[in-house]
């Protein structure tokens, strides 16, 4: 299974200015945007973290994931949510040319926590052997930050502001998350059945 980012999350979705009001830069601190790249860093990371942390996708961007065989023949559990739109569902052969799957012969079964793609007959668009299926989907909870959910938003903040207080340290020497960011987390992660199957 391989999960690939087909686009990035523009700058100007991201909020800089939100998290320089966060950390209190803007008393004695030059706002010519010299800080930016720094501060956009520090939450590109922070919401890496999360998203890693969660399986939930912040801002919205296009996705390609790839795997070999379906666990159940009926529907597959995504690897991330929420899912807006599946786009295409190539079928690839060990030769490696690929025929789009009929979007009548699938669809979308939209969950905040396991979204899947579901058969719209016997079962799914069938792999060959030695072969690949390739899902194109678009993910996300909106394009811009304010239809982020709040805890998710404030998680970030707070990862970022971590990061940017230990941004000279080499290591840190807890390891892993803030308490109050893996609090704000807990009810985001996804519980796992049966090795994520057709759960």
């Amino acid at each position: 299974m391989m999960l690939i980012e087909q686009t990035t999350v523009p700058a100007a979705a991201l909020p800089v200015s939100q998290f320089r009001d966060h950390l209190r830069l803007g008393t004695g601190f030059a706002d010519d945007g010299s800080a930016d790249v720094l501060l956009e860093a520090l939450l590109r990371a922070a919401m890496a973290a999360v998203e890693g942390r969660t399986g939930k996708v912040l801002l919205s961007r296009a996705f390609a994931w790839t795997l070999t065989a379906w666990r159940d023949t009926g529907r597959q559990a995504l690897p991330v949510a929420p899912v807006a739109v599946i786009s295409q569902v190539g079928i690839f052969d060990r030769q490696d040319a690929m025929i789009v799957a009929d979007p009548a012969s699938y669809r979308l079964e939209k969950d905040t926590h396991r979204p899947r793609i579901a058969a719209d007959g016997a079962c799914l668009p069938v792999i060959p052997l030695g072969g690949r299926v390739e899902v194109l989907f678009d993910a996300g909870f909106g394009a811009t930050w304010d239809l982020v959910p709040e805890d998710l938003a404030q998680a970030v903040m707070l990862l970022a502001a971590h990061y940017y207080e230990h941004r000279s340290e080499a290591a840190f020497g807890e390891g892993g998350m803030p308490f109050g960011v893996l609090a704000l987390l807990e009810r985001w992660r996804t519980v796992r059945i049966l090795g994520g199957g057709a759960a």
